[in-house]
């Protein structure tokens, strides 16, 4: 399940970001929360890990805005956890990532992406 939430208001989470929007993804083996620090981001800037689901609700229920959270596809195979649009590290799905290049499901087709 992948659920994502606009902020209310930008929450700092350091010295110079802030946070704009969050993910909720919960898998068989875990709870993730991803951290946007732009509104047009399409991966995440900072992530956590979440004991349940209820545990990021009771942290971010009361800086979510009216939307709420709003329920999105889970990733493709291979593709990035994070990323709004399906994107992968070009090569995992056949067994041998390129770190550092990734693609971007396009028309059925899968095509470089750069960030």
């Amino acid at each position: 399940m992948r659920k994502y939430a606009i902020l209310k208001e930008p929450v700092k989470c350091n010295d110079r970001d802030f946070i704009y929007k969050i993910m909720l993804y919960q898998t068989k083996k875990e709870v993730l929360l991803f951290k946007y620090c732009s509104m047009d981001a399409i991966q995440c800037s900072f992530d956590a890990w979440y004991p349940d689901v209820e545990s990021v609700y009771e942290d971010w229920e009361d800086e979510i805005d009216e939307s709420g959270w709003i329920e999105i596809d889970d990733p493709l195979p291979d593709c990035q956890d994070d990323a709004f649009l399906p994107i992968r590290v070009k090569g995992r799905n056949i067994g041998n990532p390129q770190w550092g290049q990734l693609e971007i499901l396009k028309d059925g087709q899968w095509i470089d992406y750069s960030l």
